[in-house]
Protein backbone atom coordinates (compact mmCIF):
# COMPACT_ATOMS: atom_id res chain seq x y z
CA UNK A 1 0.00 0.00 0.00
CA UNK A 2 1.25 3.50 -0.78
CA UNK A 3 -0.69 6.74 -0.70
CA UNK A 4 -4.00 5.30 0.47
CA UNK A 5 -6.42 7.55 2.27
CA UNK A 6 -9.71 8.09 4.05
CA UNK A 7 -11.65 11.15 5.19
CA UNK A 8 -13.49 10.98 8.52
CA UNK A 9 -16.37 13.46 8.34
CA UNK A 10 -19.00 14.17 10.97
CA UNK A 11 -22.68 14.96 11.02
CA UNK A 12 -21.95 17.81 13.46
CA UNK A 13 -19.08 19.44 15.26
CA UNK A 14 -17.92 17.31 18.20
CA UNK A 15 -19.41 14.15 16.70
CA UNK A 16 -16.14 12.37 17.46
CA UNK A 17 -14.13 12.94 14.28
CA UNK A 18 -10.89 13.69 16.13
CA UNK A 19 -10.95 10.61 18.33
CA UNK A 20 -12.15 8.30 15.55
CA UNK A 21 -9.33 9.57 13.32
CA UNK A 22 -6.86 8.94 16.14
CA UNK A 23 -8.32 5.49 16.75
CA UNK A 24 -8.00 4.51 13.09
CA UNK A 25 -4.40 5.82 13.06
CA UNK A 26 -3.50 3.76 16.15
CA UNK A 27 -5.22 0.64 14.77
CA UNK A 28 -3.44 0.98 11.41
CA UNK A 29 0.02 1.54 12.87
CA UNK A 30 -0.44 -1.58 14.99
CA UNK A 31 -1.02 -3.44 11.72
CA UNK A 32 2.34 -2.25 10.43
CA UNK A 33 0.89 0.50 8.22
CA UNK A 34 2.87 3.75 7.96
CA UNK A 35 0.08 6.23 8.60
CA UNK A 36 -0.20 9.98 9.11
CA UNK A 37 -3.11 12.23 10.16
CA UNK A 38 -4.25 15.29 8.20
CA UNK A 39 -6.72 18.13 8.65
CA UNK A 40 -6.64 20.74 5.93
CA UNK A 41 -8.27 23.48 7.96
CA UNK A 42 -8.81 23.52 11.69
CA UNK A 43 -10.55 26.09 13.89
CA UNK A 44 -9.24 25.76 17.41
CA UNK A 45 -7.71 27.62 20.33
CA UNK A 46 -6.09 24.38 21.46
CA UNK A 47 -2.79 24.32 19.59
CA UNK A 48 0.69 22.81 19.75
CA UNK A 49 4.19 23.67 18.54
CA UNK A 50 6.05 21.13 16.41
CA UNK A 51 9.80 20.58 16.66
CA UNK A 52 10.38 22.82 13.64
CA UNK A 53 8.51 25.64 15.39
CA UNK A 54 5.17 25.39 13.57
CA UNK A 55 1.82 25.90 15.27
CA UNK A 56 -0.83 23.24 14.55
CA UNK A 57 -4.00 22.01 16.21
CA UNK A 58 -3.41 19.88 19.31
CA UNK A 59 -5.84 17.33 17.92
CA UNK A 60 -3.49 16.71 14.99
CA UNK A 61 -0.52 16.46 17.33
CA UNK A 62 -2.46 13.87 19.33
CA UNK A 63 -3.35 11.98 16.14
CA UNK A 64 0.32 12.02 15.12
CA UNK A 65 1.16 10.45 18.46
CA UNK A 66 -1.54 7.85 17.78
CA UNK A 67 0.16 7.16 14.43
CA UNK A 68 3.59 7.10 16.15
CA UNK A 69 4.98 9.82 13.89
CA UNK A 70 6.39 13.27 14.60
CA UNK A 71 3.77 16.01 14.09
CA UNK A 72 4.53 18.54 11.33
CA UNK A 73 2.86 21.54 9.74
CA UNK A 74 1.90 19.35 6.76
CA UNK A 75 -0.69 17.65 8.98
CA UNK A 76 -2.61 20.90 9.62
CA UNK A 77 -1.66 23.51 7.01
CA UNK A 78 -4.42 25.99 7.95
CA UNK A 79 -5.28 26.79 11.56
CA UNK A 80 -7.88 29.42 12.46
CA UNK A 81 -7.65 30.83 16.00
CA UNK A 82 -10.83 32.75 16.93
CA UNK A 83 -10.35 36.14 18.52
CA UNK A 84 -14.05 36.89 18.76
CA UNK A 85 -17.36 35.97 17.17
CA UNK A 86 -16.44 37.28 13.72
CA UNK A 87 -12.67 37.16 13.28
CA UNK A 88 -9.78 34.73 13.58
CA UNK A 89 -6.04 34.69 13.30
CA UNK A 90 -5.05 32.72 10.21
CA UNK A 91 -2.06 30.42 10.74
CA UNK A 92 -0.63 29.06 7.47
CA UNK A 93 1.94 26.26 7.54
CA UNK A 94 2.47 26.89 11.22
CA UNK A 95 2.98 30.69 11.06
CA UNK A 96 0.44 33.49 11.58
CA UNK A 97 -0.31 35.48 8.44
CA UNK A 98 -2.90 37.92 9.77
CA UNK A 99 -6.38 38.44 11.19
CA UNK A 100 -9.42 37.95 9.00
CA UNK A 101 -13.17 38.16 9.34
CA UNK A 102 -15.24 35.06 8.62
CA UNK A 103 -16.81 36.86 5.66
CA UNK A 104 -13.42 37.83 4.26
CA UNK A 105 -12.04 34.33 4.71
CA UNK A 106 -14.96 32.52 3.08
CA UNK A 107 -15.32 35.31 0.52
CA UNK A 108 -12.04 34.60 -1.20
CA UNK A 109 -9.01 33.86 0.95
CA UNK A 110 -10.07 30.29 1.69
CA UNK A 111 -10.15 29.37 -1.99
CA UNK A 112 -6.58 30.62 -2.49
CA UNK A 113 -5.46 28.14 0.17
CA UNK A 114 -6.94 25.12 -1.55
CA UNK A 115 -3.91 24.29 -3.68
CA UNK A 116 -1.40 24.56 -0.79
CA UNK A 117 -3.66 22.38 1.37
CA UNK A 118 -3.97 19.77 -1.38
CA UNK A 119 -0.20 19.85 -1.92
CA UNK A 120 0.38 19.09 1.79
CA UNK A 121 -1.96 16.12 1.61
CA UNK A 122 -0.26 14.77 -1.50
CA UNK A 123 3.17 15.16 0.12
CA UNK A 124 2.00 13.09 3.09
CA UNK A 125 0.49 10.47 0.78
CA UNK A 126 3.77 10.21 -1.12
CA UNK A 127 5.69 9.36 2.05
CA UNK A 128 3.16 7.20 3.93
CA UNK A 129 1.15 4.08 3.23
CA UNK A 130 -2.04 5.83 4.31
CA UNK A 131 -3.27 9.26 5.38
CA UNK A 132 -6.35 9.48 7.60
CA UNK A 133 -7.94 12.88 7.12
CA UNK A 134 -10.33 14.62 9.47
CA UNK A 135 -13.11 16.85 8.24
CA UNK A 136 -14.49 19.92 10.05
CA UNK A 137 -18.02 20.56 11.26
CA UNK A 138 -20.37 18.90 8.77
CA UNK A 139 -19.82 18.23 5.05
CA UNK A 140 -23.44 19.23 4.48
CA UNK A 141 -22.94 22.92 5.29
CA UNK A 142 -24.21 23.77 1.83
CA UNK A 143 -23.75 27.51 2.31
CA UNK A 144 -19.99 26.93 2.52
CA UNK A 145 -19.57 24.14 -0.03
CA UNK A 146 -18.25 26.42 -2.78
CA UNK A 147 -15.23 27.40 -0.68
CA UNK A 148 -14.76 24.11 1.18
CA UNK A 149 -11.13 22.97 1.56
CA UNK A 150 -11.52 20.51 4.42
CA UNK A 151 -14.54 18.27 3.78
CA UNK A 152 -15.92 17.24 0.38
CA UNK A 153 -13.76 19.75 -1.47
CA UNK A 154 -10.58 17.96 -0.46
CA UNK A 155 -12.23 14.53 -0.69
CA UNK A 156 -13.32 15.11 -4.27
CA UNK A 157 -9.99 16.62 -5.35
CA UNK A 158 -7.99 13.75 -3.81
CA UNK A 159 -10.61 11.03 -4.54
CA UNK A 160 -10.84 10.08 -0.88
CA UNK A 161 -13.57 7.76 0.38
CA UNK A 162 -15.56 9.32 3.21
CA UNK A 163 -16.88 7.75 6.42
CA UNK A 164 -19.42 9.88 8.29
CA UNK A 165 -19.41 9.78 12.11
CA UNK A 166 -22.54 10.55 14.12
CA UNK A 167 -22.92 11.01 17.88
CA UNK A 168 -25.90 8.87 18.88
CA UNK A 169 -25.70 10.12 22.47
CA UNK A 170 -27.14 13.42 21.22
CA UNK A 171 -30.05 11.69 19.51
CA UNK A 172 -31.29 11.86 15.94
CA UNK A 173 -28.36 10.02 14.44
CA UNK A 174 -30.37 8.29 11.67
CA UNK A 175 -31.76 11.63 10.49
CA UNK A 176 -28.26 13.08 10.63
CA UNK A 177 -26.77 10.33 8.48
CA UNK A 178 -29.59 10.43 5.94
CA UNK A 179 -29.79 14.23 5.83
CA UNK A 180 -26.03 14.67 5.51
CA UNK A 181 -25.95 12.33 2.51
CA UNK A 182 -29.09 13.73 0.88
CA UNK A 183 -27.80 17.32 1.03
CA UNK A 184 -24.67 16.55 -0.96
CA UNK A 185 -24.24 16.93 -4.70
CA UNK A 186 -24.16 13.69 -6.73
CA UNK A 187 -20.38 13.97 -7.24
CA UNK A 188 -19.89 14.27 -3.47
CA UNK A 189 -22.29 11.46 -2.66
CA UNK A 190 -20.20 9.13 -4.81
CA UNK A 191 -17.52 9.30 -2.12
CA UNK A 192 -19.75 8.75 0.95
CA UNK A 193 -18.90 5.11 1.63
CA UNK A 194 -20.52 4.45 4.99
CA UNK A 195 -21.30 5.53 8.52
CA UNK A 196 -19.88 5.10 12.01
CA UNK A 197 -22.13 5.40 15.06
CA UNK A 198 -20.28 6.94 18.01
CA UNK A 199 -21.00 6.97 21.78
CA UNK A 200 -23.61 4.21 21.83
CA UNK A 201 -24.95 3.04 25.20
CA UNK A 202 -26.94 -0.16 25.52
CA UNK A 203 -27.71 -3.29 23.53
CA UNK A 204 -26.54 -2.93 19.93
CA UNK A 205 -29.13 -5.47 18.74
CA UNK A 206 -31.81 -2.85 19.45
CA UNK A 207 -30.06 -0.55 17.00
CA UNK A 208 -29.72 -3.04 14.17
CA UNK A 209 -33.21 -2.63 12.63
CA UNK A 210 -32.51 1.09 12.21
CA UNK A 211 -29.11 0.39 10.67
CA UNK A 212 -30.75 -1.98 8.20
CA UNK A 213 -33.34 0.63 7.26
CA UNK A 214 -30.60 3.28 6.88
CA UNK A 215 -28.79 1.00 4.45
CA UNK A 216 -32.00 0.48 2.52
CA UNK A 217 -32.58 4.23 2.29
CA UNK A 218 -29.03 5.22 1.36
CA UNK A 219 -27.42 2.09 -0.06
CA UNK A 220 -24.53 2.51 2.38
CA UNK A 221 -23.47 0.32 5.31
CA UNK A 222 -22.81 1.30 8.89
CA UNK A 223 -19.18 0.30 9.41
CA UNK A 224 -19.25 0.19 13.17
CA UNK A 225 -21.04 1.08 16.39
CA UNK A 226 -18.54 2.47 18.89
CA UNK A 227 -19.59 2.25 22.54
CA UNK A 228 -19.53 5.23 24.88
CA UNK A 229 -16.07 5.22 26.47
CA UNK A 230 -15.61 7.06 29.77
CA UNK A 231 -12.54 8.98 30.86
CA UNK A 232 -10.54 9.06 27.65
CA UNK A 233 -9.25 12.57 28.31
CA UNK A 234 -8.04 12.94 24.71
CA UNK A 235 -7.29 16.42 23.30
CA UNK A 236 -10.25 18.07 21.66
CA UNK A 237 -10.30 21.12 19.42
CA UNK A 238 -13.73 22.74 19.36
CA UNK A 239 -14.12 23.58 23.03
CA UNK A 240 -14.26 22.22 26.53
CA UNK A 241 -15.05 18.53 26.83
CA UNK A 242 -17.15 19.38 29.84
CA UNK A 243 -19.73 21.84 31.05
CA UNK A 244 -18.29 25.00 32.57
CA UNK A 245 -18.36 23.84 36.15
CA UNK A 246 -17.86 20.17 35.40
CA UNK A 247 -14.96 17.91 36.21
CA UNK A 248 -12.18 17.67 33.63
CA UNK A 249 -12.31 13.89 33.58
CA UNK A 250 -15.41 11.72 33.32
CA UNK A 251 -13.75 8.87 35.21
CA UNK A 252 -13.90 8.59 39.00
CA UNK A 253 -10.94 10.38 40.59
CA UNK A 254 -8.44 7.86 41.93
CA UNK A 255 -7.98 7.90 45.72
CA UNK A 256 -5.13 10.01 47.08
CA UNK A 257 -1.86 8.47 48.17
CA UNK A 258 -1.77 10.71 51.24
CA UNK A 259 -4.52 11.69 53.66
CA UNK A 260 -5.95 14.56 51.61
CA UNK A 261 -7.14 15.27 48.10
CA UNK A 262 -6.02 18.42 46.29
CA UNK A 263 -8.67 20.67 44.74
CA UNK A 264 -7.76 22.66 41.62
CA UNK A 265 -10.02 25.41 40.24
CA UNK A 266 -9.42 26.59 36.66
CA UNK A 267 -10.80 30.03 35.80
CA UNK A 268 -12.86 29.55 32.64
CA UNK A 269 -11.67 32.76 30.98
CA UNK A 270 -13.05 33.88 27.59
CA UNK A 271 -11.27 32.50 24.51
CA UNK A 272 -9.53 29.94 26.70
CA UNK A 273 -6.63 28.27 24.90
CA UNK A 274 -4.79 25.07 25.68
CA UNK A 275 -7.03 24.06 28.54
CA UNK A 276 -5.36 20.67 28.15
CA UNK A 277 -2.54 22.08 30.32
CA UNK A 278 -4.50 20.88 33.36
CA UNK A 279 -5.04 17.33 32.06
CA UNK A 280 -1.76 16.24 33.65
CA UNK A 281 -3.02 17.51 37.02
CA UNK A 282 -6.28 15.62 36.59
CA UNK A 283 -4.30 12.45 35.87
CA UNK A 284 -2.82 12.51 39.37
CA UNK A 285 -4.56 10.29 41.95
CA UNK A 286 -6.36 12.47 44.46
CA UNK A 287 -6.30 15.66 42.36
CA UNK A 288 -9.75 17.04 41.52
CA UNK A 289 -9.84 19.61 38.70
CA UNK A 290 -12.84 21.80 37.93
CA UNK A 291 -13.55 24.79 35.68
CA UNK A 292 -15.16 27.70 37.52
CA UNK A 293 -16.55 31.16 36.79
CA UNK A 294 -17.58 32.52 40.24
CA UNK A 295 -15.37 33.88 43.04
CA UNK A 296 -17.00 31.72 45.71
CA UNK A 297 -15.81 28.65 43.81
CA UNK A 298 -12.22 29.61 44.57
CA UNK A 299 -12.80 29.52 48.33
CA UNK A 300 -12.08 25.82 48.89
CA UNK A 301 -9.54 25.44 46.06
CA UNK A 302 -6.01 24.49 47.03
CA UNK A 303 -4.71 25.75 43.69
CA UNK A 304 -6.25 28.21 41.24
CA UNK A 305 -5.05 28.08 37.62
CA UNK A 306 -5.51 31.06 35.31
CA UNK A 307 -5.08 29.38 31.91
CA UNK A 308 -4.01 30.61 28.51
CA UNK A 309 -6.33 32.75 26.41
CA UNK A 310 -6.44 34.25 22.91
CA UNK A 311 -7.81 37.45 24.52
CA UNK A 312 -5.60 38.48 27.44
CA UNK A 313 -7.16 41.94 27.91
CA UNK A 314 -10.66 40.51 27.51
CA UNK A 315 -9.88 37.83 30.10
CA UNK A 316 -8.55 40.48 32.48
CA UNK A 317 -11.79 42.48 32.19
CA UNK A 318 -13.83 39.30 32.66
CA UNK A 319 -11.93 38.41 35.85
CA UNK A 320 -12.64 41.87 37.23
CA UNK A 321 -16.31 41.89 36.22
CA UNK A 322 -16.90 38.50 37.83
CA UNK A 323 -15.15 39.36 41.09
CA UNK A 324 -12.51 36.74 40.40
CA UNK A 325 -9.73 39.34 40.26
CA UNK A 326 -10.40 40.37 43.85
CA UNK A 327 -10.57 36.70 44.91
CA UNK A 328 -7.18 36.07 43.27
CA UNK A 329 -5.69 39.10 45.05
CA UNK A 330 -6.98 37.82 48.39
CA UNK A 331 -5.46 34.42 47.72
CA UNK A 332 -2.09 35.95 46.92
CA UNK A 333 -2.17 38.06 50.10
CA UNK A 334 -3.00 34.96 52.15
CA UNK A 335 -0.21 32.90 50.57
CA UNK A 336 -2.62 30.53 48.83
CA UNK A 337 -1.40 29.02 45.53
CA UNK A 338 -2.15 30.55 42.12
CA UNK A 339 -0.62 29.48 38.79
CA UNK A 340 -0.85 31.61 35.65
CA UNK A 341 -0.04 30.00 32.28
CA UNK A 342 0.65 32.07 29.16
CA UNK A 343 -2.21 34.61 28.95
CA UNK A 344 -2.99 33.76 32.56
CA UNK A 345 0.60 34.66 33.46
CA UNK A 346 0.24 37.95 31.63
CA UNK A 347 -2.89 39.02 33.52
CA UNK A 348 -1.13 38.38 36.85
CA UNK A 349 1.50 40.99 35.95
CA UNK A 350 1.58 44.71 36.67
CA UNK A 351 1.08 46.22 33.24
CA UNK A 352 0.16 45.24 29.67
CA UNK A 353 0.85 47.16 26.46
CA UNK A 354 -1.29 45.64 23.72
CA UNK A 355 -1.47 47.17 20.25
CA UNK A 356 -1.65 43.74 18.60
CA UNK A 357 -4.25 41.37 20.05
CA UNK A 358 -6.91 43.69 21.55
CA UNK A 359 -5.37 47.01 20.45
CA UNK A 360 -6.39 48.31 23.88
CA UNK A 361 -3.06 50.02 24.50
CA UNK A 362 -1.96 50.40 28.12
CA UNK A 363 -3.86 48.26 30.62
CA UNK A 364 -3.14 47.59 34.28
CA UNK A 365 -2.75 43.92 35.20
CA UNK A 366 -3.68 42.35 38.54
CA UNK A 367 -0.28 43.25 40.01
CA UNK A 368 0.36 39.88 41.63
CA UNK A 369 3.70 39.36 39.86
CA UNK A 370 6.46 41.92 39.06
CA UNK A 371 6.06 41.56 35.30
CA UNK A 372 5.36 44.02 32.50
CA UNK A 373 4.08 42.62 29.18
CA UNK A 374 4.36 44.15 25.72
CA UNK A 375 2.58 42.50 22.79
CA UNK A 376 4.82 41.99 19.75
CA UNK A 377 3.52 41.46 16.24
CA UNK A 378 5.83 38.46 15.82
CA UNK A 379 4.46 35.41 17.61
CA UNK A 380 6.79 33.39 19.82
CA UNK A 381 6.63 29.70 18.85
CA UNK A 382 9.13 27.54 20.70
CA UNK A 383 9.79 24.19 22.38
CA UNK A 384 11.84 25.16 25.46
CA UNK A 385 13.57 22.79 27.85
CA UNK A 386 14.69 23.87 31.29
CA UNK A 387 14.71 23.15 35.00
CA UNK A 388 12.47 24.19 37.87
CA UNK A 389 12.09 22.95 41.45
CA UNK A 390 15.13 20.75 40.82
CA UNK A 391 13.45 18.87 37.97
CA UNK A 392 13.82 18.84 34.18
CA UNK A 393 10.89 20.49 32.37
CA UNK A 394 9.78 20.48 28.74
CA UNK A 395 7.09 22.76 27.34
CA UNK A 396 5.98 24.80 24.36
CA UNK A 397 5.32 28.50 23.86
CA UNK A 398 2.62 30.20 21.76
CA UNK A 399 2.25 33.92 22.53
CA UNK A 400 2.54 37.48 21.27
CA UNK A 401 3.17 38.91 24.73
CA UNK A 402 6.80 39.53 25.69
CA UNK A 403 7.33 39.46 29.45
CA UNK A 404 9.79 41.78 31.21
CA UNK A 405 10.28 40.06 34.58
CA UNK A 406 11.44 42.62 37.16
CA UNK A 407 11.67 40.60 40.33
CA UNK A 408 10.58 37.52 42.19
CA UNK A 409 12.15 34.10 42.11
CA UNK A 410 12.94 32.60 38.69
CA UNK A 411 10.35 30.07 37.51
CA UNK A 412 10.80 28.67 34.00
CA UNK A 413 10.62 31.80 31.79
CA UNK A 414 8.49 33.63 34.35
CA UNK A 415 8.68 34.13 38.08
CA UNK A 416 7.32 33.25 41.48
CA UNK A 417 6.36 35.50 44.37
CA UNK A 418 5.23 33.64 47.46
CA UNK A 419 2.59 31.15 46.35
CA UNK A 420 1.92 32.86 42.99
CA UNK A 421 3.66 31.33 39.95
CA UNK A 422 3.62 32.48 36.33
CA UNK A 423 5.04 31.10 33.08
CA UNK A 424 4.45 31.20 29.34
CA UNK A 425 5.24 27.48 29.06
CA UNK A 426 2.32 25.27 28.06
CA UNK A 427 2.63 21.55 28.74
CA UNK A 428 5.14 21.90 31.59
CA UNK A 429 2.95 19.87 33.95
CA UNK A 430 3.30 16.86 31.64
CA UNK A 431 6.89 16.54 32.93
CA UNK A 432 6.29 14.00 35.69
CA UNK A 433 9.06 14.91 38.13
CA UNK A 434 8.34 18.62 37.89
CA UNK A 435 4.59 18.07 38.31
CA UNK A 436 5.14 16.07 41.48
CA UNK A 437 7.53 18.69 42.89
CA UNK A 438 5.07 21.47 42.05
CA UNK A 439 2.16 19.63 43.70
CA UNK A 440 4.25 19.11 46.83
CA UNK A 441 4.82 22.87 46.97
CA UNK A 442 1.11 23.53 46.45
CA UNK A 443 0.12 21.04 49.14
CA UNK A 444 2.54 22.58 51.61
CA UNK A 445 1.28 26.12 50.92
CA UNK A 446 -2.34 24.95 51.13
CA UNK A 447 -1.75 23.01 54.34
CA UNK A 448 -2.92 19.76 52.80
CA UNK A 449 -1.57 16.31 53.65
CA UNK A 450 -1.51 15.48 49.96
CA UNK A 451 1.22 13.23 48.57
CA UNK A 452 1.77 12.92 44.78
CA UNK A 453 1.78 9.35 43.53
CA UNK A 454 5.39 8.30 42.94
CA UNK A 455 4.72 6.43 39.69
CA UNK A 456 2.19 8.44 37.67
CA UNK A 457 3.50 8.77 34.11
CA UNK A 458 1.44 11.15 32.00
CA UNK A 459 3.08 9.87 28.82
CA UNK A 460 2.19 6.28 29.69
CA UNK A 461 -1.40 7.26 30.49
CA UNK A 462 -1.68 9.05 27.14
CA UNK A 463 -0.39 5.97 25.32
CA UNK A 464 -2.92 3.83 27.16
CA UNK A 465 -5.70 6.20 26.10
CA UNK A 466 -4.58 6.05 22.46
CA UNK A 467 -4.46 2.26 22.66
CA UNK A 468 -8.02 2.30 23.98
CA UNK A 469 -9.05 4.27 20.89
CA UNK A 470 -7.31 1.74 18.67
CA UNK A 471 -9.08 -1.05 20.57
CA UNK A 472 -12.48 0.59 19.99
CA UNK A 473 -11.87 0.58 16.24
CA UNK A 474 -10.47 -2.95 16.20
CA UNK A 475 -13.26 -4.42 18.32
CA UNK A 476 -16.32 -2.46 17.16
CA UNK A 477 -15.69 -1.38 13.56
CA UNK A 478 -15.58 -3.38 10.33
CA UNK A 479 -11.82 -3.10 9.96
CA UNK A 480 -11.73 -5.17 6.78
CA UNK A 481 -14.10 -2.70 5.15
CA UNK A 482 -12.12 0.29 6.45
CA UNK A 483 -8.89 -1.16 5.08
CA UNK A 484 -10.50 -1.74 1.66
CA UNK A 485 -11.62 1.89 1.60
CA UNK A 486 -8.13 3.11 2.49
CA UNK A 487 -6.53 0.95 -0.20
CA UNK A 488 -9.12 1.04 -2.99
CA UNK A 489 -11.27 4.13 -2.45
CA UNK A 490 -15.05 4.37 -2.41
CA UNK A 491 -17.00 1.51 -4.06
CA UNK A 492 -18.33 2.19 -7.52
CA UNK A 493 -22.04 2.60 -8.13
CA UNK A 494 -23.15 4.01 -4.77
CA UNK A 495 -26.74 5.19 -5.21
CA UNK A 496 -27.77 8.84 -5.29
CA UNK A 497 -29.97 9.97 -2.39
CA UNK A 498 -32.28 12.82 -3.43
CA UNK A 499 -32.66 15.73 -3.41
CA UNK A 500 -28.93 16.43 -3.44
CA UNK A 501 -27.46 19.92 -3.70
CA UNK A 502 -26.17 22.07 -6.56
Amino acid sequence: MRGGGLLVAGTTSDAGKSVVTAGICRWLVRQGVRVAPFKGQNMSLNSFVTREGAEIGRAQAMQAQAARVEPTALMNPVLLKPGGDRSSQVVLMGKPVGEMSAKGYHGGRQQTLFEPVLACLEELRATHDAVICEGAGSPAEINLRRTDIVNMGIARAARLPVVVVGDIDRGGVFAQFFGTTALLAPEDQELIAGYLVNKFRGDVTLLEPGLDMLRGLTGRPTLGVLPYAHGLGIDEEDGLRVSLRGSVRESVVAPPVGADVLRVAVCAVPLMSNFTDVDALAAEPGVIVRFVDRPEELADADLVVVPGTRGTVKALAWLRERGLADALARRAAEGRPVLGICGGFQVLGEHIEDEVESRAGAVDGLGLLPVRVRFAREKTLARPVGEALGERVEGYEIHHGVADVRGGEAFLDGCRVGAVWGTHWHGSLESDGFRRAFLREVAAAAGRAFVPAPDTSFGTLREEQLDRLGDLIEEHADTDALLRLVEEGAPKGLPFVPPGAP
